[in-house]
């Protein structure tokens, strides 16, 4: 009988402690960061600067890795086919996880299902920028001259993106008749607006911002429906003369479906501890963020009402996939 009590006290002892290690020891190594897009851009320069901060948090190395390719989707398949336990994240957008899947006829992954989306760091605006050899200073002036020159191109960082779809939109809403070029990330479409290959692109503001302050841009209106506090002086594209018009872009961090709970409620209070810092706080205004501050619960039904959002838009704006 004694025994078997201390059988019994055994067995529920081990079974109390199920778990307890992965919550203890997470994480034990490096943790690889997925950019789905390339160096240099919006999403690059946000997944380094909290990556830096989420590394002093978990007390390991939080190594990001740069996976460009079909406007995010690339990186985010690699990550959706990753094990779930918590050493491979993907930061998240509304590229891969929220038009993207809308426009591309065959995806490789389910946004909602095959992720666990641990955190939404915020929203940030795009802007229409041109070069400025482009005889353009206004919005008025920009829609007046591609009338003018039917066919004009403007460059996006990829193919179902939230720079692509404000582009698709503008034309939707005015008529315009403008093509879409895709880049492979941000970075190589703004050197080639800079190096005036092309004479439009739309972006995040953050990234472009410091080019339009040393006048190697100009931008002439931002997509969201009020303006940047990191360009106050520049008009919203309803204020400039498209009445209606809103698109914003976000971005966040998630892992592949089935991340356990005890690495997610960890991953979840580092981030949330990582962007609380003044540093990044500051930096990430300094981008034009706007901060949102979802729980991972918050995240998986903002991901789930974003999906259903851009099914539509991309529904009546026409758009084929491809």
């Amino acid at each position: 009988m004694r025994r078997r009590h201390v059988a019994i006290a055994t067995l529920a002892a081990t079974i109390a402690t199920i778990g307890r290690p992965v919550a203890q020891s997470y994480p034990t190594r490096p943790i690889r960061m997925v950019v789905p897009f390339a160096p240099g851009g919006a999403t690059d320069i946000v997944a380094r600067l909290i990556g830096e901060q989420l590394s002093r948090q978990l007390g390991q190395p939080v190594v990001v890795e740069n996976r460009a390719g079909a406007g995010g989707i690339v990186g985010s398949d690699i990550v959706a086919k990753a094990p779930a336990d918590g050493y491979t994240l993907i930061v998240s957008n509304i590229a891969a996880h929220g038009a993207g899947p809308s426009i591309t006829r065959t995806m490789p992954y389910d946004a909602d299902r095959d992720f666990t989306h641990i955190a939404l760091i915020g929203t940030i605006a795009n802007a229409l920028v041109v070069n400025p050899t482009l005889p353009v200073r206004t919005l008025e002036d920009f829609l007046a001259y591609a009338r003018r020159n039917p066919g004009l191109f403007y460059g996006s960082g990829g193919r179902g993106t939230s720079a692509h779809l404000s582009g698709e939109l503008l034309r939707a809403m005015t008529g315009l008749d403008i093509a879409h070029v895709p880049y492979r990330g941000a970075a190589p479409a703004m050197a080639d607006l800079i190096g005036g290959q092309i004479p439009a692109v739309f972006d995040a503001i953050g990234s472009i911002a410091p080019a339009v302050r040393a006048g190697q841009l100009r931008m002439l209106a931002v997509t969201s429906p009020q303006r940047s506090p990191a360009m106050p002086d520049v008009p919203t594209m309803a204020e400039a003369g498209v009445p209606g018009y809103e698109a914003t872009s976000w971005f966040g961090f998630s892992a592949p479906a089935g991340l356990p709970q005890a690495v997610l409620d960890r991953l979840s209070q580092g981030l949330r501890r990582a962007m609380e810092e003044p540093t990044v706080t500051q930096r990430l205004a300094d981008l034009g963020f706007v901060r949102r501050d979802y729980t991972p619960a918050e995240y998986q039904a903002f991901v789930r009402a974003e999906l259903a959002k851009w099914a539509d838009v991309v529904r009546r704006a026409g758009i084929q996939p491809e």
